[in-house]
């Protein structure tokens, strides 16, 4: 027995996973200005002051919920921690290659159920120390967030990990990094509310806790022995092995921020359309974003740290993937890339296992040496393609994983410029049309050279500037066919393009003038 059908249209469609509805008056009621400082907190007063976002299964729709307001709150749960997923499937016989194909292929969907699913982390620091959280802060922040404002806490053993509300979680990076992982919703309006929302929500408990969170690519003052080390397994699992198979994975793990947007495809087709734009083009948002140029109170000499950092992770799981502009490209070629990528772990009865360096291929056989014997599950499938962190990254949709992490004003434009540039097909093509004759060595020079001179790389007869005025213009043109009115939230990256100045670079210019050579500004600079 197969664990999906073999008989499915091209692309399935799992409706019980995509009802994600909104209520008529969602733009007017919670639409934030993407420019405007003082617009955010006139939608604090007036839309989240003390609300939470919340999913009622009954009529299939997101909701403000006012806890302070007199409306009943929510009861708490309490979630173990567990793999992203839990299969809705018992298999009584072994997963095949087709199978994790078919899994891929499941997340295709007709248009009007795209969504836009937008992560951001942030380093939260003692605001009279500087100093980064530590996991008990960071504990107290977590239980306050659960009582204040209805979140169910995950827990790993005793300890909280976590929160989850609905389509939202909270989760913990290594070093205690603070992620919002959003829900999947229709407009960008709607996503810039949700991070409005957590902002404050996230801001009233910490204040009260002497906490503050810094919008950064990159851990601006602090070295790798200052950072608290987040008491989750896999974790420990992947900083014992990091430094096995690069020089800057614990960097990576401990130190960098990001904010990405994850987006919908209709069919294996609009995939690769898809993957191809974002991989050529994802060089350049890591320009426009650029915003990690200190380490341990210093100017490290790139823009983009955060991104210099995965050129020397492991290469066994990150970079430009070539194969992807292959003519015979498609899931299943996805599918054999991932299968070689060394397994990091398998989870069974609430631990995890070790099995770094091992063969997914090895364990659809039963033949992994950590678990003799054990098969896989969708999970263990699915748990491996979080392990895996090319610049565009494909599940049962694609993540667009270039971007160093930012102020709130860059958490609403990143998803506003990848939804302006692959959820219009004319921009989509335009894109493709504009990027078809660029060879890989220069797809990979571009990922090399951009952390370093940004939007000033030299590419072909002119700047990486040139193009992203193009490329800019052509996401503004694509939210505008769109017809939601979102085309405001790229004011930040188009005044970049327009100036030439990345946000790293204005950071170089404040620590070499107003800053006078000391970086500890740069966290009020980027407070949220």
């Amino acid at each position: 027995m197969s664990l999906v059908s073999r008989t499915p249209p091209p692309c399935r469609i799992r409706a019980e996973k995509f009802r994600y509805g909104v209520g008529p008056n969602w733009a007017e009621r919670v639409a934030c200005d993407a420019v405007s400082r003082s617009s955010l907190f006139g939608v604090k007063k007036r839309v989240v002051g003390s609300s939470s976002l919340s999913w009622n299964a009954e009529n299939g729709a997101w909701a403000l919920g006012f806890g302070a307001s007199g409306c009943k709150r929510l009861g708490h749960f309490i979630v173990a921690a567990s793999p992203p997923t839990e299969d809705a499937i018992i298999a009584t016989e072994p997963l095949t290659k087709e199978d994790l194909v078919d899994y891929l292929a499941s997340g295709c969907k007709p248009r009007e159920a795209w969504r836009i699913g937008t992560e951001h982390e942030k380093f939260g620091f003692e605001i009279d120390t500087l100093r980064p959280m530590k996991y008990g802060q960071i504990a107290d922040l977590l239980n306050s967030l659960a009582e204040r404002f209805d979140w169910d806490k995950i827990m790993e053993g005793d300890k909280i990990i976590g929160l989850q509300q609905g389509k939202q979680s909270i989760s913990l990076e290594p070093g205690g990094q603070f992620e919002l992982s959003g829900a999947p919703l229709e407009t960008l309006h709607q996503t810039c509310a949700e991070v409005n929302s957590h902002l404050y929500q996230v801001k009233a408990v910490a204040e009260e806790l002497g906490i503050g969170f810094l919008g950064i690519g990159f851990q601006p003052k602090w070295g790798l022995k200052d950072i608290p080390i987040m008491p989750k397994g896999r974790y420990e699992i992947m900083r014992n092995y990091m430094p096995k198979v690069g020089s800057l994975g614990l960097d990576m793990m401990f130190r960098t921020c990001t904010v990405q947007v994850n987006l919908d495809f209709s069919s294996e087709s609009d995939m690769i359309r898809k993957f191809r734009a974002g991989l050529a083009l994802q060089p350049i948002a890591t320009a426009l974003f650029a915003n990690s140029p200190f380490t341990e109170g210093k100017p490290n000499g790139y823009l983009s740290m955060r991104s210099h950092i995965w050129k020397d992770t492991d290469k066994n799981r990150t970079g430009m993937l070539p194969f992807v502009f292959d003519d015979s490209f498609g899931f299943e070629q996805y599918v054999d890339y991932a299968l070689d990528v060394p397994m990091y772990f398998v989870y069974r009865k609430k631990k995890y296992i070790d099995c770094t360096g091992m063969s997914f291929r090895d364990f659809l056989v039963g033949k992994l040496p950590s678990i003799p014997g054990e098969l896989p599950t969708l999970n263990d499938w699915e748990n491996h393609l979080t392990t895996i962190f090319p610049e565009v990254r494909l599940k049962r949709y694609l993540e667009m994983r270039g971007a160093d992490g930012g102020p709130w004003r860059r958490l609403c434009a990143l998803p506003a410029f990848w939804v302006g540039l692959l959820y219009d097909d004319v921009a989509l093509q335009n894109v493709l049309d504009m990027t078809s004759d660029w060879t890989e060595e220069e797809r990979e020079m571009l990922r090399n050279e951009v952390p370093i001179t940004g939007l000033k790389t030299p590419f072909r007869d002119g700047l990486l500037r040139h193009v992203a005025e193009d490329v800019v213009n052509l996401a503004k043109c694509g939210l505008e066919r769109r017809g939601y009115k979102e085309t405001g939230f790229l004011r930040e990256v188009a005044e970049v393009v327009r100036t030439g100045v990345t946000p790293a670079e204005k950071l170089l210019d404040l620590y070499h003038g107003k800053w006078v050579g000391n970086v500890d500004p740069v966290y009020e600079e980027l407070l949220y």
